[in-house]
């Protein structure tokens, strides 16, 4: 199992149909064939604590089997879209991958 962790601070300003559409193009990732799971999600209201960062806009948890999998996963057609349509979108992006 490989979990994909992506977090995404969009930029300030953005109007909000490009950020709900942001966010209903990451929804799409889950239609890739490698994808066990996909996760979408905002900062979530619980307490602040000094280890926590609340300061991206949204984060993506993505789960395939394998590097493999994972592999396939960077080079379909769905996530090759997905980055030509909103890379423009962010700022910053810092992913966490675990195994």
């Amino acid at each position: 199992m490989l979990v994909h962790n992506v977090f995404f601070w969009l930029k300030e300003g953005l109007p909000c149909a490009d950020i709900a559409a942001f966010r209903e193009g990451l929804e799409t990732l889950g239609g890739i064939p490698s994808v066990e799971a996909v996760y979408v999600g905002a900062p979530a209201p619980v307490a602040v604590r000094p280890v926590i960062d609340n300061t991206f806009t949204f984060g993506l948890t993505v789960l395939f089997a394998d590097i493999a999998a994972h592999d396939a996963y960077q080079e379909h057609p769905l996530h090759r879209a997905f980055l030509d349509r909103f890379a423009s979108c962010w700022d910053k992006v810092l992913v966490y991958d675990a195994q």
